[in-house]
């Protein structure tokens, strides 16, 4: 299917789009935050992805891409920084309304916080040769440690619904790295990688997608604690 990137990023987009004009929810009024957070975030990831497509780190299948690239990547590339945040942000306000209480505890956050950053050093201590790995690791131990000591109630707010989230990213990063298809959208170079796969998701991804979401989320909640005291 030529156009199988493209419309995974439309699909992910439009509902939660459509729904960001919901009257009692409202989510459309937390997009200056949410696309600045975007562009900061893009501004990491971004250049990140150039530099490991370019290194053949990762690459994309031109039988699932329209051809059209800025800078190297496909424009579904780009696409997918801004539809994939979007839906997942999505995905945890409208939880947040729902279940205003959801949240994990503080003493429960240290915890999760500590043993998660462990495993990502500890890991990240025997395969620091492996670029994926080296990058995306790095990026989230730093990441975790200023948000747990800037503001730990952010990690307690989302931590939980990144674990809902997780479920319909690992659908579509499922499809991206070729389950339910012939071959694979995103391809990896494992020996870049630690080699460990979730089906056919590498399980950095995983991280990765930690990393990513938490910075657009830190910075949203930025610009609402900004509105909240004018």
């Amino acid at each position: 299917m030529k156009y199988l990137y493209l419309y995974l990023n439309i699909g992910s987009f439009i509902i939660p789009f459509l729904f960001s004009f919901y009257p009692k929810f409202q989510f459309y009024k937390k997009w200056q935050g949410l696309f600045i957070g975007i562009a900061i975030m893009m501004a990491f990831f971004i250049p990140w992805d150039i530099i490991f497509t370019i290194n053949g780190i990762w690459g994309f299948n031109e039988t699932y891409i329209s051809g059209y690239k800025i800078l190297n990547l496909p424009i579904e590339e780009w696409l997918f920084f801004i539809c994939i945040p979007y839906a997942c942000l999505f995905t945890h306000y409208s939880l947040n309304y729902f279940y205003p209480n959801l949240a994990f505890s503080t003493k429960a956050t240290s915890i999760i916080y500590v043993t998660l950053n462990c495993i990502l050093i500890i890991t990240l201590w025997y395969n620091f040769d492996k670029w994926y790995t080296l990058i995306n690791f790095l990026y989230v131990i730093v990441l975790l440690g200023l948000v747990y000591n800037y503001n730990i109630k952010l990690l307690a707010k989302f931590l939980p619904t990144f674990l809902v989230i997780l479920i319909p990213f690992f659908f579509i990063n499922g499809v991206l790295t070729g389950s339910f298809i012939d071959n694979q959208v995103v391809w990896y170079n494992n020996t870049e990688n630690l080699g460990i796969r979730m089906f056919t998701i590498p399980i950095e991804d995983s991280v990765y997608a930690l990393g990513m979401l938490l910075t657009v989320f830190v910075i949203v909640e930025y610009f609402e604690r900004q509105k909240s005291a004018l």
